[in-house]
């Protein structure tokens, strides 16, 4: 479908009051853009996991999954590639304006000060902790995510809208996790440093320590449900944005007798990049003292029990093959960062940041400043 077409489907969603999900996936050859066009306002939830279509789940409630069913949905697809010039451009602006409320900055030092004294008593190792952050934007729902398929071209790159949810952008360099047939892959991300012309940098012992905890915190969770060895990559860093982060790629056999997609989301989410560890009295300390609903940011989003037509190799001997290309089932999820929730010309924006032993008030401040400024370059024409 032409790309003009595509997005006046979209809209046209919008004004029924339909639900769709838009979306392209990370590292994308052709920028193929999908979307799930809901035929009718039904509000579906899900808490088995088990149907086909595309899932959006908050931080916190498990109850409230909201959920596009494959067989109610009419699926649309077009390319529209990320601009590498715009990328590089955008990329060295300085947000304006560089501005600091003063408020925030203390009440979000002081919710950072209880963390590091919790953790210092012994409550958990790590906690996230985040913030949300109320922007006037100069476009609609549409050009911002245009802005953002733009701009990054590594990233799942989403614009959700429900009639339960309101409308939801983002751009999350974050992997929950992805299986076909009976592999997986997940990742541990933490650590963050802006970019500032090149991946080759240094790293300090408070984000090499928070990325291990991560990565050992994935593995225990894991253990009992895989088949064999996990296997597991070096840290190395990855670049999403502005921003840098350490990353380490997970991957294995999933054991079908002790675990299904459900009870391996329930193992992975939260994930400690976005929660803390121990994973309970993270999310307990989050809930009492964060002072806000994180909604559907640090939740996951994406395909989930999508069919994916596999055909066999097309050389001559293989030719009588060709009539049986299997269908598989492939999920593929993500994390909810780097999102904003649009509303009457504004958009909320959310960002935290890992909490350790070894963080400095000051500098978790500026973490997230770094990270709010990320995001607000998608909201100017």
């Amino acid at each position: 479908m032409n790309t003009e077409d595509f997005f006046t489907k979209l809209e046209k969603q919008i004004q029924n009051g339909n639900p769709f999900v838009a979306y392209r996936n990370p590292n994308d050859k052709n920028g193929l853009t999908k979307a799930l066009l809901q035929d009718s306002g039904k509000v579906y939830r899900t808490s088995v996991f088990n149907e086909s279509g595309f899932v959006f789940a908050p931080f916190e409630s498990d109850n409230n999954t909201f959920f596009i069913p494959s067989e109610n949905a009419e699926s649309i697809t077009t390319e529209y590639a990320a601009d590498k010039d715009s990328e590089v451009n955008k990329e060295n602006q300085d947000f304006p304006p560089v501005f600091t409320n003063a408020e925030a900055k203390i009440q979000h030092e002081k919710l950072v000060q209880q963390g590091i004294e919790a953790i210092q008593e012994g409550e958990f190792k790590k906690v996230v902790l985040s913030r949300n952050e109320d922007v006037q934007t100069q476009l609609e729902a549409l050009g911002i995510f245009k802005n953002l398929l733009k701009k990054y071209e590594t990233a799942f790159v989403y614009y959700w809208f429900h009639p339960e949810t309101g409308i939801w952008l983002g751009a999350t360099p974050e992997t929950l996790l992805k299986v076909e047939r009976d592999k997986f892959k997940t990742m541990s991300l933490a650590g963050t440093q802006s970019f500032r012309g090149t991946s080759n940098v240094n790293w300090g012992e408070k984000e090499i320590e928070e990325q291990q905890i991560v990565t050992d915190s994935i593995l225990e969770n894991l253990q009992d449900k895989v088949s064999g060895t996990i296997h597991r990559s070096e840290p190395y860093t990855t670049k999403a944005g502005n921003l840098l982060h350490l990353q380490t790629d997970i991957q294995g056999i999933l054991d079908s007798e002790k675990s299904n997609l459900k009870s391996l989301i329930l193992a992975l989410h939260p994930t400690p990049a976005v929660c803390g560890l121990p994973k309970k009295n993270a999310k307990e300390f989050i809930l009492k003292n964060e002072g806000y609903n994180r909604e559907f940011y640090s939740g996951f989003l994406g395909e989930m029990n999508m069919k994916k037509e596999i055909k066999r190799n097309s050389n001559r001997r293989n030719q009588e093959n060709q009539a049986y290309a299997s269908i598989l089932k492939q999920t593929s999820l993500f994390v909810n960062l780097r999102c904003m929730k649009l509303e009457a010309g504004k958009a909320r924006l959310f960002i935290g940041g890992g909490i350790t032993k070894d963080s400095n008030v000051a500098d978790e401040w500026q973490e997230t400043v770094n990270k709010s400024h990320t995001i607000k370059s998608v909201l100017v024409k």
